[in-house]
């Protein structure tokens, strides 16, 4: 991740790294002062990556997809005091019995919830009384995780380290919504003017995918989410992969060659959603004279050929794949090559469009209660995404990790790398 103000650590902070991921589950005796560190660690970067923000700019929800500031870290507030201290912790005194109308997602077990569109329009509480939910619900997660029994913890902890990935999602999201907000913003404003992406490792070539059947999912070991499993086996048709992520110079010629004018390359829905949102570039990208540029965490910045691309569509991404004559990748060709070390910048840079559906492994059934609707529920209509981003919290990356968005959708850092089948 690049060295920036918002996401730079401190001597002591780089030291703290080993606070998460957390110990493994089942490991024995059980480690509390590390579960804690690991809790504390997620918390303060939820804050950390807010600090830049002021009260307006955590208020802002700039479309139906994203979320303000202040509702992120709300509502991973919202998540431990629901899933996990009303369950485990006798006593517990809810802050607000009405925060959770409010702070609820789409989690309908739980209960009611203000609509996704109209989270902006919750002003009351502020982002100081928002500050105020999370330190009460951290000093009674603290106080569990100290006292709990061994066979209470044996509960505790899996409900525990969900909502620390799950914080971690809403880490990335708190970024790429607060960017698509100042995207709007006439000003241009930087969440942190020393931002810089990070430079590519410039890997060339392509790796050989081997034909064969081979297993795909979770080895059961460290955390997973539940649409990682169960494990299976695939079919790999044999072809090649490349090393590295299509650069905005390769697109630059895609454009130049009519890419987002020729409707033959572009599937149906995606040639209606380019002309009715009138794409002609990458999300963020704008014309500055006769050069192109970009909206980024730092401001407006020349597009630099070098980089690679981000923020377009799977349509955009299939497109480009038919007019350069290749594939996308499935998300099993992606897992094979990135668990052999064979891909260049298979995380930290972009999240990469793969081909594949975002459905259920064979035998995949969700887990009991409401924390069952964590990922089931959605896989329908969507694409999956492999690797990480430049917004990926450090620790949160995984081979086996399925991202997930609809087709139309590039808010998010996400490009493409594209593969071959023989």
């Amino acid at each position: 991740m690049a060295a920036t103000a918002a996401f730079r650590e401190t001597r002591d902070e780089v030291a703290d790294r080993a606070a998460f991921p957390p110990p493994p589950l089942g490991a024995r005796p059980v480690d509390r002062a590390a579960w804690i560190a690991a809790f504390r660690h997620v918390r303060d970067e939820t804050e950390r990556r807010a600090a830049p923000l002021s009260p307006e700019d955590q208020q802002v929800q700039s479309m139906a997809d994203a979320s303000p500031t202040k509702w992120h870290r709300a509502h991973t507030t919202w998540f431990f005091e629901q899933f996990l201290l009303r369950e485990h912790l006798p006593g517990y005194a809810i802050y607000d019995e009405r925060l959770h109308y409010l702070f609820n997602s789409y989690y309908v077990a739980a209960g009611p919830r203000q609509p996704r569109i109209m989270r902006g329009l919750i002003t009351r509480p502020t982002a100081d009384e928002v500050a105020g939910y999370r330190a009460h619900v951290d000093r009674a997660v603290e106080a569990l995780l100290s006292q709990a029994s061994a066979s209470a913890l044996e509960a505790i902890l899996p409900v525990l380290e969900i909502g620390l990935y799950h914080e971690q999602q809403h880490q990335e999201l708190l970024i790429t919504d607060i960017l698509h907000a100042f995207a709007q913003n006439p000003l241009g404003p930087a969440y942190d003017p020393n931002w810089r992406f990070p430079r590519p490792q410039g890997a060339t070539g392509r790796a050989e995918l081997a034909r064969g059947i081979t297993q795909i999912g979770h080895a059961g070991e460290g955390f997973s989410f539940d649409n990682e499993s169960p494990r299976h086996d695939v079919l790999i048709q044999g072809g090649t992969i490349d090393r590295a992520l299509v650069t905005n110079a390769e697109w630059l010629a895609f454009m130049a060659d009519g890419g987002y004018a020729r409707p033959e390359l572009w599937l149906s829905d995606g040639w209606i959603a380019a002309q009715a949102e009138g794409w002609d570039a990458p999300g963020y990208w704008r014309r500055v004279g006769e050069d192109w540029a970009s909206m980024t965490l730092a401001g407006i910045r020349a597009v630099d050929p070098a980089l690679p691309v981000t923020h377009i569509s799977y349509y955009e991404a299939d497109a480009y794949a038919r007019w350069a004559g290749r594939d996308l990748p499935t998300e099993f060709e992606w897992e094979v090559a990135a668990r052999e070390d064979r891909l260049a910048d298979a995380f930290g840079l972009v999240w990469q469009w793969t081909r594949s559906a975002y459905t259920a492994y064979p035998g995949y059934r969700p887990v009991d209660g409401a924390l069952g609707e964590y990922n089931g529920k959605f896989m329908s209509n969507q694409f999956v995404l492999r690797g990480s981003s430049v917004a990926t919290p450090q620790g949160h990356a995984r081979v086996g990790y399925r991202n997930f968005f609809y087709p139309h959708q590039r808010w998010q850092f996400t490009g493409l790398r594209l593969s071959d089948v023989r």
